[in-house]
């Protein structure tokens, strides 16, 4: 008995100690035939400070999280190591700035479908959380 309450101590704690993230909002456009990558567009907020510091997916080989930016009139675009989640902001992942890139896509993404996605973040007492979402697929206007 003693065993299944030491048990029960560490999951409550542990569960106490993780950041609830909220993420909304996920999306990402249609892709043409033949296109290897596409961004995903959502938005996120932590109930405490953390960072989102990758992702995965099944649909894709490989995910990066990338911010966009001008520079003397040249859009760039620059891979991340990871993107703050200050607390109790919401960061908005959007086309013209801060997404998540997925390479080589195992398929065309179609208008209707949702794609899986796993985010990984890391907590401000170093916890690892991953997040599973669903990435809707939008015409490619991305409406």
């Amino acid at each position: 008995m003693k065993k299944l309450s030491i048990l029960f101590s560490i999951i409550f704690s542990q569960a106490a100690m993780a950041a609830d993230i909220k993420v909304e909002n996920a999306w990402m456009r249609a892709t043409a035939p033949g296109q290897e990558v596409a961004g995903a567009f959502m938005d996120i907020t932590s109930t405490d400070n953390a960072k989102l510091v990758g992702a995965t997916s099944t649909a894709a080989g490989k995910l990066e999280l990338h911010s966009m930016s001008m520079d003397n009139g040249v859009m760039e675009m620059r891979q991340m190591k990871s993107i703050d989640l200050p607390k109790g902001k919401t960061i908005q992942l959007s086309p013209g700035g801060l997404h998540v890139m997925l390479f080589d896509l195992k398929q065309p993404m179609k208008q209707g479908e949702t794609i899986p996605m796993t985010l990984d973040v890391l907590t401000a007492d170093k916890h690892h959380e991953s997040i599973k979402i669903d990435v809707s697929v939008r015409d490619l206007g991305g409406k």
